[in-house]
């Protein structure tokens, strides 16, 4: 009788490993800023560096906040940073509009993703990639949106505290503990082959929340090791829980409309959906007032 020949395992070629397999990143951020502004923290390192979402036909909005909260030179002793984040529109008339703008102020960064609500998620992690890249050395970062009313006093002086020490691994905002909304006819729909679980990690609402810059380069880094979500909030919440930060719950950050007044506005952080010719009205009265008391 023939005795079977066994058949050799060849060893797996040496370049392959369980390590690089594991390693590849799942959301590479394979864009290219195509706008930017990279010698912005050359000279000082900010104590804030406020990165404000928006899109192309919002200028109405960014004027608005460049000539009220978000002016970087309402502190003398403090310096501030303000910084729109845009993708890229369809619309070419937009994007060249987009950059004589940016010639003019020098606060637009813009990355080569398509800008849409589905990518709003791409577009806070490119403000995370550019300040762990061009301003590492900040102190504090916020992230919001170009509807959002921003109590700049307040977020300084009572929330981050200039003269105490920096925190680390800090993150604060309207804190939600949500799950997902399977109904396919809502503007937050999460599919089930998506995102399994029945609850989402603690999440700061997308409308505007604080953390220390450290975060930045861990989150972006996290991210690219973490399936992509269209839910910028919900995901960046994701990206926290793999690093083990949990975000501070501040009722100074509001997520919904709330109607003027000097007393109420003067307790608050953000307030949201302030169109840009409220904006105005809101600073001045707000600005001309401050010798009064509630």
């Amino acid at each position: 009788m023939a005795v079977p020949k066994r058949r050799i395992m060849k060893p797996p070629p040496k370049n392959i490993t369980f390590t690089n397999i594991r390693t590849r990143p799942l959301n590479p951020h394979a864009f290219e800023f195509i706008i930017n502004e990279p010698k912005k923290c050359e000279s000082i390192a900010p104590f804030l560096v406020i990165l404000i979402s928006t899109t192309h036909k919002e200028f109405d909005a960014r004027q608005a906040i460049r000539e009220t909260w978000g002016d970087e030179s309402t502190f003398s002793d403090i310096r501030i940073l303000t910084i729109f984040l845009l993708g890229r529109n369809t619309d070419n008339v937009l994007n060249q509009m987009v950059e004589q703008e940016s010639q003019i102020f020098h606060d637009i960064v813009v990355e080569n993703f398509f800008d849409s609500y589905h990518n709003l998620t791409l577009k806070t992690l490119m403000g995370m990639r550019w300040v762990a890249t061009f301003c590492p050395k900040a102190q504090y970062v916020m992230k919001t949106d170009s509807d959002i009313f921003v109590n700049m006093d307040n977020l300084i002086y009572k929330l981050l505290k200039p003269r105490t020490k920096p925190r680390r691994r800090y993150f604060t905002g309207y804190v939600i503990n949500g799950g997902p909304i399977r109904d396919m006819r809502s503007k937050w729909y999460m599919p089930r082959d998506l995102y399994p679980e029945n609850k989402y990690p603690p999440f700061c609402s997308g409308t505007g929340y604080v953390f220390s810059a450290d975060v930045a380069e861990l989150i972006y880094k996290t991210s690219l090791h973490t399936r992509l979500l269209h839910l910028e909030d919900v995901y960046v919440g994701m990206c926290l829980r793999k690093l083990g930060i949990h975000p501070y719950q501040n009722s100074g950050f509001n997520h919904w409309k709330m109607a003027y007044s000097l007393c109420r506005y003067r307790r608050v952080i953000t307030v949201h959906q302030i169109p840009p010719e409220e904006m105005h009205r809101i600073w001045n009265d707000m600005s001309s007032k401050k010798h009064l008391r509630c």
